[in-house]
Order: structure tokens, then sequence, then C-alpha cells
């Protein structure tokens, strides 16, 4: 029996029309094609990327560069799994899924990977995914921009710490062997929050230098040390020890970097980073 989860903030994070949403995410793409083309990656492994999650006219001028990627990858993936942070508090162990069978955005409507879901085996609760937004302002991009039939498994993620990430990274590898699913994991993350720029830039700076030697340990460390204001670092730490598993020499590539002062000035602002994780392919 079907089961939709409608969209909880359509017309706050992004419009609530087709025809708004498209046009957004078209001019924003336009604009980004001039000033920062997206890199071909086309004969790269793809493997997961960070996308940031605040509202489209804050962050999907860095968002749409790992869509780019991801869009014109050589091979279309199976299923899209989004990772993110429970800003809510709702759910109780270290994950939580939901038991949908489909979410629904004003794109239409994109299945849940139900197989996926049942063999990951971790604990249901939908209102850890009803309440969050920063899985579901994903689905439109990858609406907009695939032009095949896709599925995702949204997973929120409640404890963040190197074990969990370790325990996400292993269970998921586990189900694309057996299922035979061609994955891409997305973890969702804004940077420092509420911090003059260049500050906010410092301590990014300075985590992402541990992200991209893909050592769990030391970004852990370096998030905690600087008390890093990164809400995703936990799905970004999944995806680096996922990557670890399943690829000999992964590699993480910044795509865009900025911050919402860019678009309302402020002397406080927000920061995005978008990354992609590729392997060569000799």
């Amino acid at each position: 029996m079907e089961k939709i989860r409608k969209p909880s903030f359509a017309g706050k994070f992004y419009p609530g029309t087709k025809e708004e949403l498209c046009s957004l995410i078209q001019t924003i793409r336009e604009i980004e094609q001039k000033n920062t083309p997206s890199p071909n990656l086309h004969n790269d492994r793809l493997i997961g990327g960070v996308s940031p999650h605040a509202g489209y006219v804050f962050s999907a001028y860095q968002a749409i560069h790992l869509y780019n990627v991801i869009a014109a990858g050589s091979e279309p993936f199976d299923t899209f799994v989004i990772i993110n942070p429970n800003h809510s508090g709702q759910g109780s162990s270290d994950f939580n899924l939901c038991d949908y069978t489909a979410w629904e955005t004003p794109l239409g409507l994109v299945n849940i990977d139900t197989e996926m879901q049942k063999f990951l085996n971790i604990e249901i609760n939908n209102q850890a995914h009803d309440m969050e937004h920063s899985g579901e302002v994903q689905i439109p991009l990858l609406q907009y921009l695939l032009k095949y039939p896709f599925r995702i498994l949204p997973i929120t993620m409640n404890r963040q710490n190197p074990n969990s990430a370790k325990a996400l990274a292993t269970m998921l590898k586990q189900a694309a062997v057996q299922l035979d699913r061609k994955i891409f994991i997305i973890a969702s993350s804004d940077f420092s929050h509420y911090l003059p720029p260049q500050l906010g830039a410092q301590i990014d700076e300075a985590v992402l230098k541990c992200m991209v030697s893909f050592d769990t340990h030391s970004t852990f460390q370096m998030v905690k040390d600087l008390k890093a204001s990164i809400c995703g670092f936990g799905p970004i730490m999944t995806l680096m020890e996922y990557s670890r598993l399943i690829a000999t020499k992964p590699v993480f590539s910044i795509l865009r970097r900025g911050h919402s002062g860019e678009i309302h000035p402020s002397d406080k602002v927000v920061d995005y980073v978008a990354m992609v994780v590729h392997e060569k392919m000799h």
C-alpha cells in the first residue's frame, strides 16, 4: 500500500509551485555555469557528495554544482541515499528510517527504495523525517536535473561520531552489494553558522583539511576542538567511511564554497560547501 510523505518545507526552503521551483533552479544553474563552471568528471567513478540544505535562495548556488556533476555522470544511479542531521531531536536510535513508500515535492513523487530500507533494519521514526528539512531540500534538485528514474533512501543521523559513521557506512555497503544497487550517498550539511565570514571560513578550512584526508577521527576531534557548528559532520563522516570501504583512491573535490552574506550582506553568516567524492578510472 502506498504511503506518501507530503512536502513539509515547500514554500519555505524552496518555492511551493512547480513553475516557480523550476524557474529558480534554472536561473541559479545559469548564473553558476557562467561564474563557476562545474568540473568535468564524466569519466570518474562517482561515490557521493556533500550538499548544503539552507533555503535555495541562499545555498543552491553551491548545491547545484554537486547535482550538475551527478547529472553529467556516465552511468545512472539506482538509489540516492540521503543522510542528514536531525535538527528536531525526534527519534531515538543512532539513525532513523521512515516507512513511507514515496516522497512528494512540487515536481512529483520519488519512490523510496523500500527493499533497501527493509534490508538495513534501522529503526523507523517518521516524525524524525516529517520535521526535518535537510533531506527534503535535496530531492527537487535531483528531480529537476536527472533524466532517468531513481529511488531515494532518506536516513536521519541522530548521533554523529566516528563509530556511528563507520557502522552506517558498513551497513550501506552490505546492502548495496547484496541487493546489487548502484548507490550515491548525499551527505546533507551546512558549515559554520552565524560567524563573521573570515572566522567561519578559517574554522571550515581546518575541518575540510581533515575531511579531504578521509580521516574521521581527526575530523571529529577538529569539530569538537574548534566547537565547529557544521551541522552534518556525521553524514559527511559516513560518506568518508563508505568511500574508504569501496574505493582504493577516493578523492574529495571541493566544487564551490560560499556563504549567506553573499545574498544578504551581514557580519554573521552561514557557510555552504558543495563537494564530490570520486575515483579516477583507468
